[in-house]
């Protein structure tokens, strides 16, 4: 392995901003093609607000048996003859938290007629971020990057923020600064350590969040298609292999990928999460729909 000169001072700039360029170039259509896939889906009752311990006032209604004297507002009973709650939105609960993996097994396709696992999973991410929030929704990243806000504005952070792509063949889950009671959904191969994974969900189920699990696969890794003399290298390039027989490998490893989506599985169910599987070569939006409304049911908290 030989290492690479680092650029000529005079050159930097030049490299710098072709890289900003090329990143740049990338967040447009990205944008486009999550805003059609959104508009595909139709909104139902995704997103509605819900009473709760909040800031912003969401409605009055009548006094209730068993409300405190407390909450009573005397300015909106005083205009007839019942007394009137106000309350708030649910802040808490309008929180989704969004993984989306970035690591170089992300950016593997077997075909060029496939899209990267990296480009359907970012898809999916956004477009279901547009949902969220034309549903009153709040949406951000996990961890401290990006806190859930609503707005057209939080979607081009978003937009920008998937853009990016990480060196570790591998990227674990960001499990910090989990907001109680939220939801997440987490998009990866799930092809990483699962350790991390394990310690990601666990975090989040003690914090009461709940969430969907979307495991992206390319369907050559559903079917081990290779024959003969093969070299398997990782995107990243941290890892290689090569065998005379690579169909030797095939039932060793369809067996270790079936344990892998059942350790997921199990995983989801101990702590309260939805598992789903999406293949590259399915449609986008169908995985979208379903998305949507496992956020929906099972992903509440």
């Amino acid at each position: 392995m030989t290492a690479s000169a680092p650029l000529p001072l005079s050159d930097q700039p030049k490299a710098l901003r072709a890289e900003a360029e090329h990143q740049a170039a990338r967040l447009p259509d990205l944008l486009a093609r999550a805003e059609h896939l959104a508009g595909a889906v139709l909104l139902g009752d995704h997103g509605r607000r819900r009473a709760g311990m909040g800031d912003d006032f969401w409605q009055y209604r009548p006094a209730q048996t068993g409300d405190s004297r407390r909450l009573i507002d005397h300015r909106r009973s005083a205009r007839g003859d019942q007394e009137f709650v106000r309350e708030r939105e649910w802040q808490i609960a309008q929180s989704v938290m969004l993984w989306i993996d970035q690591g170089a097994s992300m950016r593997f396709a077997s075909e060029t007629a496939l899209p990267l696992k990296a480009d359907r999973a970012r898809l999916l991410g956004l477009a279901c971020a547009i949902l969220l929030v034309r549903g009153g929704e709040r949406v951000g990243l996990t961890g401290t990057t990006l806190p859930p806000r609503r707005g057209n504005t939080q979607i081009l952070r978003l937009a920008e923020a998937f853009t990016t792509d990480a060196d570790a063949d591998y990227a674990p889950p960001e499990h910090r600064a989990m907001i109680p009671s939220a939801r997440a959904l987490f998009i990866s191969d799930f092809m990483g350590d699962v350790e991390e994974v394990k310690l990601a969900l666990t975090k989040a189920a003690d914090r009461g969040v709940r969430g969907v699990l979307l495991h992206v696969l390319d369907p050559s890794e559903e079917a081990f298609p290779f024959r003969g003399r093969t070299i398997f290298e990782s995107v990243g390039g941290s890892l290689s292999h090569e065998t005379l027989k690579a169909n030797d490998l095939k039932d060793r490893y369809l067996d270790r990928l079936a344990a892998r989506k059942d350790e997921l599985r199990n995983l989801c169910a101990l702590t309260s999460w939805q598992y789903g599987i999406h293949h590259t070569d399915h449609s986008a939006q169908s995985a979208l729909l379903w998305l949507y409304r496992a956020l929906d049911t099972g992903g509440r908290a």
